[in-house]
């Protein structure tokens, strides 16, 4: 041990026996020294790594190889320039490269864990990568703990440490002195927590005695660092259709320099136009859109306060067909307060400053006993809340508590045991239906009608019961003890105000949206009522556990509300739906719905209310808990998939003008109309206008009024892809035409200039056409990138035909008005066909 070490040790030991924690400083010091609580981050991509990923791309190798090529030849103004366009493409890749990344950093940076430290003897919330050594950490239920620690204080702690051992089964933690040795993970009943597990089973304070790569997982954060994830459908469809181009337009190169350097002698000349012909097929727009759209429509989510922990999430969205969502603080306001209690037959409502009368008062006493003093469950804080306005003097002495029994999927209650030391007593609440269970049968009827009539008044019910007259030992099981119900507590969590407008949204999108609420069926109803939901059927706990999936698929059917879910079943009803074909999106906020936001196409946790453990098993985190927050990235999913579409298209159409340009005048014996430099400038139009133009394109008025798209259909299938081709195939008749015309009547170098213009009109005439459905609404969308691009494009053309240094580079002549406006007529003639096609046209 270092001096350092030794000096840290000294300080801990002062803090240990208080559990006050580091002070400020004192944490910001060993910060410094220690460094960030963090592996090596290997998904960043630095300035250098990008530009040596790009400098490797087939289409840069090509215009370095047309560069040198122009050497020999004696031109050494085309080899300059082409070096020149090298430069300026990895820049233009660098700031695309740039922009993507620095959204993905500003994404990692939201879905950083967090973790609770105590320092000056408070509680606060930092970083994970804050944690430094001789934290105290307070771990709870659904967290990860950030560090390797020894538990000092505990209350039933469980830690699922398969992450480090494989061992599946959660092992129980006791507390130690945090001068314990360190042990290895697994294995029950010691006090070591370890960073990167999860605590899902009571709470604890732990001290930290390792952080980064100094713990556990640290030693083996290189093998995880190395992992990569598989990728999407999408990714694959695309890459294979990129890898088929690029082959057919290397093998069709090969065949043209050999055609022309046995016709011609000139091998030089046939090797350029060969090269031109393979810049032209190449497609190497395909892997830009597939990381930009995704990273920015992410990061442009997050200012909306939806985080995406994977981008692969975008592609589902779109076909979303089902959303399952919560009731509490996803469709209400997750602001419980207390509005009645039932006690011997009668209801009383909660008048603000009105005090309450003895045997109410008690009620509320052992309905707060029932609850964890630290919980930040919305009804057990509305209950301390009454308990505190009251007032009053509790109607039993403090004591402590001595046994806790939490809520199981079998029993959803919370029942506590207290004790003074001579008298002992256990407090009990939960659904009503569970609580009547354990009392006298002559007391159930009446508590079940009441609880029935609160709830279909929309209000949350719990009844509470105590059991007098205990002794330890204590039992395993409650439900031995002998309880006498004392009455219900209804609470209130009023449905927010913008959740009509959302379902109804989603109800027009074709969306199902199905509430799925541990809640009282009656309760559920008359919230979905309010909420807008079909009034149909409700399903509910004790059914779904009848059922096996095909039973469950048909009971769903029409079916808008789920009631008495327990956790667990949410996997099965997310399984049902899927196995009749729907694409399910899923909420939930705890431990128990992990399986469940697992299984479902889209998981969404909740950001402010949701465990670690939900967070991490979901692909989006409503960072507001709203469910308008989740139509709004249903929204923008299509949006995005439908840009990812358009700019696909249209890459595909572009492409199929310059490749017939580049093959078809040497088959023809025409002069050659399109070199590297040609092709050079027609990237510097497509490239921005594939990525910046469509990912800024404003979605169609009637996004949200399609019906989802099927899961299996791919952003670019063969019937779409045929319709770009066809459309390519059109504007590159028009061209050819124009090239021959101009070729019969003018000089090469104006006809060339003619034929070019008219090429750089209609690909700004095919990305017009491709930006909206129908021209039409095209022109009258705003979309400010594709006017700049237009405006660069048209500019540089004015340059490459009037400004002799880039004219003489080009091999151009600047060719009279009229044929100028042949070449304007070439493309108004392909936006025209067309729009007369489009009705009809496939993949329109």
């Amino acid at each position: 041990m270092n001096e350092n070490d030794a000096t840290l040790d000294r300080r801990d030991a002062a803090t240990r026996h208080r559990h006050d924690g580091l002070s400020a400083a004192e944490a910001a010091h060993r910060l410094a020294a220690d460094g960030p609580n963090a592996l090596p981050d290997r998904t960043r991509r630095g300035w250098h790594v990008i530009l040596g990923d790009a400098a490797r791309e087939p289409m840069f190798l090509l215009l370095v190889g047309a560069a040198l090529l122009y050497l020999p030849l004696g031109e050494p103004r085309e080899s300059a320039f082409l070096l020149l366009m090298v430069v300026l493409m990895l820049g233009m890749t660098l700031y695309q490269e740039g922009r993507t990344e620095r959204a993905l950093q500003a994404l990692r940076d939201l879905s950083a864990p967090t973790a609770t430290v105590v320092r000056d003897g408070r509680r606060w919330q930092v970083p994970a990568a804050d944690v430094v050594r001789g934290d105290v950490v307070v771990l709870t239920e659904g967290d990860r703990v950030p560090a390797d620690a020894v538990v000092v204080e505990t209350s039933g702690l469980l830690a699922d440490e398969s992450l480090l051992t494989g061992e599946s089964v959660p092992v129980a933690k006791r507390a130690g002195l945090p001068t314990a040795p360190p042990v290895q993970p697994g294995g029950a009943d010691l006090p070591w927590v370890f960073a990167g597990t999860l605590v899902v089973q009571g709470d604890a304070l732990a001290q930290v005695a390792a952080t980064g790569a100094r713990s556990e997982l640290g030693r083996i954060g290189a093998a995880l660092g190395a992992i990569r994830p598989p990728s999407g459908r999408l990714q694959h469809d695309t890459h294979t259709l990129a890898r088929r181009m690029a082959v057919l337009g290397l093998a069709v190169s090969v065949l043209l320099v050999l055609l022309l350097g046995w016709r011609s002698g000139d091998w030089l000349q046939a090797l350029l136009a060969g090269v031109a012909l393979s810049m032209s097929v190449l497609p190497a727009e395909f892997p830009v859109i597939l990381t930009v759209f995704p990273a920015i429509g992410a990061w442009r989510l997050a200012r909306d306060r939806v985080l995406t922990r994977r981008l692969a999430a975008i592609e589902v969205l779109g076909s979303t067909s089902v959303l399952c969502v919560d009731k509490t603080g996803t469709l209400t306001e997750n602001r419980m307060a207390l509005r009645r209690l039932w006690h011997a037959g009668a209801g009383h409502d909660m008048v603000a400053g009105a005090p309450l009368a003895p045997a109410l008062r008690e009620l509320l006493d052992v309905a707060v006993r029932a609850s964890r003093p630290q919980s930040h469950d919305p009804i057990e804080e509305a209950l301390r809340q009454a308990q505190a306005a009251q007032a009053a003097v509790p109607a039993h002495e403090p004591g402590h508590m001595v046994r806790e029994y939490g809520l199981t999927a079998n029993r959803p209650a919370m029942i506590r045991i207290w004790s003074d030391g001579d008298v002992s007593f256990a407090a009990a609440k939960g659904a009503p239906e569970t609580i009547a269970a354990l009392c006298p049968e002559n007391q159930r009827t009446l508590a079940h009608a009441a609880a029935a009539d609160m709830a279909r008044a929309g209000l949350r019910v719990l009844a509470v019961a105590e059991a007098r007259g205990i002794a330890p030992p204590w039992p395993d099981d409650p439900a031995t003890l002998h309880y006498n119900l004392l009455g219900l507590v209804a609470l209130a969590d009023p449905l927010r105000a913008d959740i009509p407008d959302a379902v109804a949204e989603c109800r027009r999108a074709g969306v199902r949206v199905l509430m799925v609420t541990g809640d009282h069926p009656e309760t559920a109803a008359a919230i979905a009522r309010q909420a807008g939901l079909a009034d149909s059927a409700i399903v509910t706990g004790p059914d779904i556990a009848r059922l096996d999936t095909e039973r469950l698929a048909t009971r769903l059917e029409g079916v808008s509300v789920c009631a008495r879910i327990l956790p667990g079943q949410k996997l099965a009803i997310v399984q049902a739906l899927q196995h009749r074909g729907a694409v399910v999106a899923m909420t939930g906020d705890g431990v128990n719905d992990a399986p469940a936001l697992r299984a479902a196409d889209v998981g969404v946790a909740m950001g402010r209310r949701g465990t670690d453990v939900a967070r991490e098993a979901a692909e989006l985190t409503l960072l507001d808990d709203r469910f308008p927050s989740l139509v709004l990235a249903l929204r923008a999913g299509r949006r995005i998939f439908s840009n990812m579409r358009k700019s696909m298209r249209y890459v595909a159409a572009a492409h199929v003008p310059i490749t017939v340009l580049a093959l078809l005048p040497p088959l023809l014996g025409w002069p050659v109309l399109l070199y590297p430099p040609h092709i050079v400038f027609l990237e510097l139009v497509i490239d921005p206008a594939c990525s910046l133009a469509f990912e800024n394109e404003p979605e169609e008025p009637d996004l949200m009024r399609r019906p989802p798209r099927p899961p299996d259909e791919s952003v670019l299938d063969r019937r779409a892809l045929l319709a770009a081709l066809l459309r390519g195939l059109w504007a590159a008749a028009l061209l050819a035409a124009c090239y021959g015309w101009a070729l019969a009547r003018l000089p090469v170098r104006q006809a060339a200039a003619t034929a070019f213009a008219a090429l750089i009109l209609c690909n700004l005439g095919l990305l017009l056409s491709h930006r909206q459905r129908g021209l039409l609404a095209a022109l009258r969308t705003v979309n400010a990138v594709f006017v700049a691009i237009a405006a660069g494009a048209l500019g540089l053309l004015a340059a490459a035909l009037w400004w002799p240094p880039l004219a003489e580079l080009f091999r151009f002549a600047p060719p009279p008005g009229r044929w100028l406006a042949l070449a304007l007529l070439t493309a108004v003639a392909m936006l025209l066909g067309l729009q007369a096609t489009r009705a009809a046209g496939p993949g329109r």
